[in-house]
């Protein structure tokens, strides 16, 4: 198949990608932008395209595609849009805390439960906080590995209960 022809076929059954684009967005400029999309990858790849296969079948399959590999990509980022008058893009992935003095009152009464731990969870449980493995806890300790999977385990269990989050 010719490229003129290939173009031409393409501008043929390219109108009825608009709404599907409007029903995956649910945005007007955002399904310009994707039907834009749609198109471009369609001419850079129509080598791809397999003649007497159904051109529309064909072109919603990359628009689906292209869809959901955008989605992926923004939810991955966790940046949302506010739409306010300023218009600020907010990431959720940042943790702000609102006074200092909250915060360094959190570690203080998290370092106390720690501290107030039983020595035969607290030692096992700050190897770990440290970042050893298990298995170096336990070669460490000479204990076997699964006593010390249960100290730390019980060891966060307890911090759970002294700890109480604001």
């Amino acid at each position: 198949m010719s490229t003129l022809d290939f173009n031409q076929m393409l501008v043929n059954n390219a109108d009825f990608l608009k709404p599907f684009a409007v029903t995956l967005t649910r945005d007007q400029e955002a399904a310009k932008d994707l039907y834009q999309e749609t198109l471009f990858r369609a001419l850079a790849n129509k080598d791809k395209y397999n003649v007497g296969t159904n051109i529309k079948a064909w072109l919603y399959t990359i628009m689906r595609n292209i869809f959901i590999n955008n989605y992926r990509r923004k939810s991955k980022q966790a940046t949302i849009f506010d739409n306010t008058p300023n218009e600020y893009l907010l990431d959720f992935n940042q943790g702000a805390v609102a006074n200092e003095a909250i915060a360094g009152i959190n570690m203080k009464e998290v370092k106390q439960a720690i501290h107030n731990l039983p020595e035969i969870f607290r030692n096992p449980f700050l190897l770990y906080f440290d970042g050893y493995k298990y298995h170096e806890i336990a070669e460490m300790l000479e204990e076997p590995l699964g006593t010390i999977k249960s100290r730390i385990h019980f060891a966060r269990k307890l911090l759970k209960a002294h700890v109480q989050r604001f």
